[in-house]
């Protein structure tokens, strides 16, 4: 049962946990798999997706309750959306969903300039020391790993300005540049380099979950171990 794979992982009841699934990978119906960690997490658990913004034909600008995951981040993302109870945060490019005992204060006060840094849904699961799930997914697609761009002192970060209609009104949000790097020297994949070291050091509980091999991480972990590799290797 995914319950007994999850539990035997190490997430255990009342855990805040990021979640980044590949329903490919791990098989059966997205509904199951997040039905599966609730079971696991209990009434004091919280489960966090990154959901992000695409505009649509339908929802052509940024709307809290009806902009759909952006298309990347799979099936999963967007089920945990439309999940019963599901609380969005409001930066339209940075934007969470979690569901649970901690939702409401993960997702409140969003800030919109610089979306993964302090004040933040990603500030917030490390602060309340919580956990980084990965069902089959890329390494390369850890978002908790942009909230450490930000921590990391580099020098010459990259910052750009992005407008969205939020509300019926222009907005400008500034942030540093997520898509391609934070600095130059940022070499295309990055983050699974980072990622693929971190597992290296036996920081992380791996085990199968339904078809997927899983890995289970502290966020607080992970990180401080992001920052200093970044600091280190580009500082």
């Amino acid at each position: 049962m995914l319950t007994d794979d999850l539990a035997a992982l190490g997430l255990l009841p009342g855990d805040l946990v990021m979640v980044h699934a590949s329903m490919r990978a791990v098989g059966g119906r997205a509904e199951a798999v997040v039905q599966a960690i609730l079971d696991v997490l209990g009434p004091e658990g919280t489960l966090m997706v990154y959901v992000d913004f695409e505009p649509t034909e339908e929802v052509p600008q940024f709307d809290l309750a009806r902009s759909p995951a952006m298309g990347d981040h799979g099936v999963f993302a967007e089920v945990v959306r439309l999940w019963p109870g599901a609380i969005r945060s409001a930066n339209p490019g940075a934007s969470m969903v979690a569901v649970g005992a901690r939702a409401a204060w993960l997702c409140a006060d969003h800030p919109l300039n610089y979306g993964y840094g302090p004040g933040t849904p990603l500030a917030r699961l490390v602060e309340a020391q919580g956990k980084v799930l990965l069902l089959g997914s890329h390494l390369e697609h850890v978002t908790l790993l942009h909230h450490a761009e930000h921590l990391a002192r580099l020098p010459n970060k990259r910052v750009i300005r992005v407008e969205y209609e939020i509300d019926g009104e222009t907005v400008e949000i500034e942030e540093f540049d997520t898509s391609d790097g934070v600095v130059e020297a940022m070499p295309e994949g990055y983050f699974g380099e980072v990622m693929r070291a971190f597992v290296a050091k036996g920081h992380v509980h791996a085990g199968p979950v339904g078809g997927a091999t899983a890995l289970l991480m502290s966020a607080a972990g992970l990180t401080r171990f992001a920052v200093e590799t970044m600091e280190r290797e580009l500082g």
